[in-house]
C-alpha cells in the first residue's frame, strides 16, 4: 500500500503493493566489458553517497513507523546483516576476514551517523576480491576438462549456508568450492549436457561474474550497505539509488513492452518475485514466482545465453523487446524438486491496464440435486486510474466502479449468491479497498490505519446503502495481500462473507517514497488494522474453511521475510456486525472435508504438498552421480504417478514420462480457458455457499446485529 500522503507515486508502486521488497542486490547501471584478465580494482564512496547516508539515517529515526534506536545490539545487527547480503551462502568470506572485520562491528553505529561509508567499502571489496578468486579457481579447474572430477564418491554438499560456521581457510574454501563445481556439473549432466557443453556453459558462467565483478560500481557498495541498515526496520524499507529508481520507474510503466514480471537479483541467479496479472508471463501461465532464470534465447531457434553470474540489468534487457516478439526463458523451478530444467515461450507485449480489470461468470452449482446460480467476481488488482479521477474525468476506471457494473449484471441474472475471487490478487489501492468494501455494507468503518506517531485513523464507507446484501464467499490465497486482506478482513469481521481459502500473505504496512539529495528511500509509515483491532500485517487473514496449499511451509509470506513488523491489535472500532457465522463453521467444514476427502484435485493438491515437503526442502544433496540419478528418478516416478492420478480419475490419457506434462499442460490450460472451464476450489466454494445458505435454514442471514461491536 502506498501512503495517501504521495498521491503520485501510487501508480509506482501499482503492482508492488503486495511486495515485500525487492531487494536487488545487482546494482543497475550498465557497464561495458573489460578485460577480466586484470585483476578487479578497488572502489571508493563519494560525498553525495556520504551526504545520502546521513539522510537516510535521520529520515528513518525520525520518520520510520518502528522506532529503533540505534545502540551497539542494532548496530551489531547491521553489520551481520550486510555479510548475510554480501555473502548468504558463506561461500566466500574467511574466519580470518570476520575477524579482520571486527573492530567495525564496534564503531559502526558512529560510522552511520558521521557518514562514514569506508567500514562499509572495506568489506565490500574484501566480498569482490574473494569472489574473483572464486571464478578464477572455477575457471582454472575446467581448463583440463571434467573428467578429472571424482562423482563417484559419497560425498554431500550443503545447500543452504547461512548457519553454517564461516570458512576457516583457504583449504575449506576450495574444498567447499570443488563441491560446488561438482554439483554443477552433475545438475548439467542430468539435464542431458555433453562434457563439452558442460565446460563451456561453466566457463561462460563463471566468466560472466568475473565481468560483473568488474562491472561492480561505487553505488552497488552503497546500496547494499544503506539497505542492510533500513531492512532492519522492516523488509519494505529500502534505499533506492538514483539509477536503480529510474530502473524501477521503468519496470513499473504500463507501456513497458516485455513479459510481465517483477525480477530480483539472488546471489548469482536472476530470480523471479512476481508475475504481474494480465501480463504475458501471467498469460502464458508457466513463470512462478520463485523460479530461477539461467538462460534466456531470442525466437523461437535463437541461442540460450547463459546468464547465471550476469548483472540484473544485462538479463533484463536480454528478456525485454519488441512488442509481439518471442522469448525463451530456461528456469530452474522454484518449486521444483529436482535438477530438471524448464524452457518457456513468452511473447512479450504490453502490460496493459485493462487485462487487469475485474471480470464476471455465473456457474452452476448443484447440492443434492438442486442447482443454484452462484455469480463469480475475479478481481486481480486493486486499480484505480489516479491521473483521470484527479483531473475530474466523470468516466475514470476503478475496481469498484467495474466491481458495482458487474454485481448489477449478475442481480439481473438471478444469482443465488456470490462469490468474490482475490486469488493471486497482491493489492493495490487503499481507497477502492474501502469503496469496494462499502458496496457489500450499508455504513461503518472499514479499516484503521495508525502512523508512526500512534495515531489511528479510521476509513468509512463512503456511500450508505449496499449493493448486494445476499449470501457471499471470499476467496483468498497466500499471494493475496495488502488490499486484498484489507476486503477480506471488513467482509469477515463484518459477517458479511465467509472467507475460505488458505492463509493470506500478511502485508499490512504502508509505505511511502521520500526523495534524498542521492537518490531515493521507500520507507514504512503505518499499520492497517481491521474494525476488529486485528492487523493484517504478519498473520495476515486466516479463512473459515481452510484450502490446502502448495504455499504453505515455503518462503512466501510476511512471516517468512527478517525484521518484518509483527502482528499486534488495537482497540475495535464501533461497527455494527451482520451476523455470527461461526456456528455454522463446524458442520460447513464436516462436509467440506467429506467431499473434498475424495475429490480428484484436492487429494492432487494435498500428494503434491507431501511431495514438495519431503524432496524441496532438504538442505543436503550427493555428489555422486550415480545416486544423484537414482534419486532424480524417484522424484520423477513418483511426481509422474501424481500427475498420472488426477488424469486417471479425470478420463484424460495418461502421460509416459514427465517431459510431456509441460507441453500436455499447455495444451490443457488453452482448451480449458476456451471451454470456461471452472477450476475444483470455485466450485467447491460454490457449494460451500449453497450449503452455507441451506444450514441457515432461510434465517435473515446478512440482516444488521441489534447492538454495536466494540
Amino acid at each position: 500500500m502506498i501512503s495517501k500522503l504521495q498521491p503520485a507515486r501510487r501508480v509506482l508502486l501499482f503492482f508492488l503493493s503486495l511486495l515485500f521488497s525487492i531487494l536487488v542486490s545487482a546494482p543497475l547501471a550498465y557497464g561495458v566489458d573489460k578485460d577480466v584478465s586484470q585483476p578487479v580494482p578497488a572502489l571508493s564512496p563519494n560525498l553525495q553517497q556520504a551526504i545520502a547516508s546521513v539522510h537516510v539515517v535521520q529520515l528513518l529515526s525520525r520518520s520510520h513507523y518502528r522506532k529503533i534506536p540505534l545502540d551497539q545490539d542494532n548496530v551489531e545487527k547491521v553489520f551481520d546483516r550486510y555479510l548475510d547480503r554480501l555473502d548468504p551462502n558463506r561461500s566466500f568470506f574467511l574466519q580470518t576476514d570476520i575477524k579482520e572485520f571486527e573492530p567495525y562491528r564496534k564503531k559502526l553505529g558512529d560510522s552511520l551517523r558521521s557518514g562514514d561509508l569506508n567500514p562499509a567499502f572495506a568489506i565490500f571489496n574484501r566480498y569482490r576480491e574473494r569472489a574473483e578468486e572464486r571464478s578464477r579457481y572455477m575457471l582454472k579447474q575446467l581448463q583440463s576438462g571434467i573428467k578429472n572430477l571424482d562423482l563417484n564418491s559419497n560425498e554431500e554438499l550443503v545447500v543452504e549456508r547461512k548457519n553454517e560456521p564461516w570458512l576457516t581457510g583457504k583449504a575449506a574454501q576450495q574444498q567447499l568450492w570443488n563441491k560446488q563445481l561438482k554439483d554443477s556439473v552433475l545438475s548439467l549432466k542430468l539435464n542431458n549436457k555433453t562434457d563439452d557443453e558442460i565446460v563451456n556453459q561453466l566457463r561462460r558462467r563463471n566468466t560472466n561474474l568475473l565481468r560483473r565483478l568488474h562491472q561492480s560500481k561505487s553505488e552497488d557498495a552503497f546500496q547494499t550497505y544503506i539497505n542492510a541498515f533500513a531492512g532492519i526496520y522492516d523488509p519494505h524499507t529500502q534505499y533506492f539509488s538514483p539509477q536503480t529508481a529510474e530502473n524501477f520507474d521503468i519496470n513499473m510503466s504500463l507501456s513497458l513492452e516485455g513479459i510481465g514480471a517483477v525480477l530480483s537479483s539472488e546471489d548469482e541467479y536472476t530470480r523471479v518475485v512476481s508475475v504481474v496479472p494480465g501480463g504475458p508471463a501471467e498469460k502464458a501461465g508457466q513463470l512462478k514466482p520463485g523460479d530461477k532464470i539461467i538462460s534466456v534465447g531470442q525466437g523461437k531457434n535463437g541461442k540460450l545465453e547463459d546468464v547465471v553470474g550476469m548483472r540484473l540489468d544485462d538479463v533484463v534487457k536480454l528478456i525485454r523487446g519488441t512488442k509481439h516478439t518471442l522469448v525463451r526463458l530456461e528456469i530452474i523451478p522454484g518449486s521444483g524438486s529436482d535438477s530438471s530444467t524448464r524452457t518457456y515461450e513468452i511473447v512479450r507485449d504490453r502490460v496493459k491496464l485493462e487485462e487487469q480489470d475485474a471480470t464476471s461468470k455465473v456457474i452452476d452449482v448443484t447440492v443434492n440435486g438442486k442447482k443454484s446460480r452462484i455469480g463469480v467476481i475475479e478481481l486481480p488488482t486493486f486499480y484505480i486510474d489516479f491521473k483521470a479521477a484527479q483531473s475530474g474525468a466523470p468516466d475514470y476506471k476503478s475496481t469498484t466502479r467495474d466491481v458495482r457494473r458487474l454485481v448489477e449484471k449478475l442481480k439481473q441474472e438471478k444469482i443465488d449468491g456470490l462469490i468474490i475471487d482475490l486469488r493471486g490478487n497482491g493489492g493495490g489501492s487503499l481507497q477502492e479497498a474501502n469503496e469496494l468494501t462499502g458496496l457489500f455494507i450499508d455504513k461503518g468503518p472499514t479499516v484503521v490505519v495508525r502512523n508512526n506517531r500512534g495515531r489511528a485513523e479510521k476509513q468509512e464507507d463512503p456511500d450508505q446503502g449496499q449493493l448486494y446484501d445476499g449470501p457471499m464467499v471470499v476467496m483468498i490465497d497466500r499471494l493475496s495481500a495488502s488490499a486484498s486482506e484489507i476486503f477480506a478482513g471488513a467482509m469477515q469481521d463484518y459477517g458479511r462473507a465467509l472467507v475460505v481459502g488458505s492463509q493470506s500473505y500478511g502485508k499490512g504496512t504502508v509505505q511511502s517514497i521520500q526523495p534524498l539529495n542521492h537518490g531515493q528511500l521507500k520507507l514504512t509509515l503505518a499499520k492497517f488494522y481491521r474494525v476488529s483491532g486485528q492487523s493484517t500485517q504478519n498473520r495476515g487473514v486466516v479463512p473459515d474453511i481452510v484450502f490446502p496449499s502448495l504455499y504453505d511451509g515455503r518462503d512466501i509470506g510476511e512471516d517468512t521475510l527478517p525484521d518484518a513488523l509483527p502482528w499486534d491489535t488495537i482497540s475495535p472500532v464501533s461497527y455494527r456486525p451482520y451476523t455470527d457465522l461461526s456456528p455454522y463453521l463446524p458442520e460447513l467444514q464436516k462436509k467440506h472435508q467429506a467431499r473434498t476427502r475424495k475429490n480428484a484435485d484436492f487429494v492432487y493438491l494435498h500428494e503434491m504438498k507431501e511431495y514438495f515437503d519431503r524432496f524441496e526442502n532438504q538442505n543436503k544433496v550427493s555428489l555422486n552421480h550415480e545416486k544423484r540419478q537414482l534419486e532424480m528418478q524417484t522424484m520423477r516416478s513418483k511426481r509422474l504417478a501424481i500427475e498420472n492420478r488426477l488424469r486417471k480419475a479425470k478420463g484424460e490419457k495418461l502421460l509416459n514420462n514427465l517431459d510431456e506434462l509441460e507441453e500436455v499442460n499447455n495444451n490443457e490450460r488453452e482448451q480449458k480457458k476456451k471451454d470456461q472451464e471452472t477450476d475444483a476450489f470455485l466450485r467447491e466454494a460454490g457449494v460451500i455457499l449453497v450449503e452455507m445458505n441451506k444450514a441457515t435454514n432461510d434465517k435473515p442471514l446478512f440482516s444488521r446485529s441489534s447492538s454495536d461491536r466494540f
